[in-house]
């Protein structure tokens, strides 16, 4: 049985590759999961992102609820520093969830060292570019 593994973007991670690409890289998402599930091709994976804080909810919901990931690596962008709601739900299923953010969060805006999802998750892999998702990849590997 393949290892499931749910990615769940937060808002503006639709524009990867344009946006401030000093910060987050010129990569778009779309091109490196390609890369990542041509590397990983025991792994079933699902995509999805939203810039919209409920649709974010409604998939943490379904991707660990019903046991439909046996992970999840979530970037919730900048709901990390606002969303009670996303760390509720994070907290509300069994499935592991990693959090990765491409940026070091702690080396940018006080508001960013906030996290009311940190503490919800398995752990948390911080500003090492999209290498952070990679990692997470492997960190669900070494369970199965």
């Amino acid at each position: 049985m393949k290892l499931k593994i749910a990615i769940i973007n937060g808002p503006n991670l639709n524009l990867l590759g344009t946006r401030e690409p000093a910060v987050y890289g010129n990569q778009t998402f779309t091109g490196f999961y390609k890369t990542l599930v041509a590397k990983y091709p025991d792994v079933e994976f699902s995509y999805f992102q939203s810039n919209v804080e409920g649709e974010l909810i409604n998939e943490i919901q379904r991707a660990g609820k019903n046991s439909t990931s046996n992970g999840i690596i979530l970037n919730p962008g900048g709901y990390t520093h606002t969303s009670v709601a996303i760390g509720d739900a994070i907290a509300s299923i069994d499935t592991p969830v990693i959090e990765v953010h491409i940026s070091n969060v702690h080396a940018r805006e006080d508001f960013r060292k906030i996290s009311h999802v940190s503490a919800k998750c398995k752990g948390s892999i911080i500003g090492l570019g999209l290498a952070g998702y990679d990692l997470a990849v492997q960190y669900f590997l070494s369970l199965k």
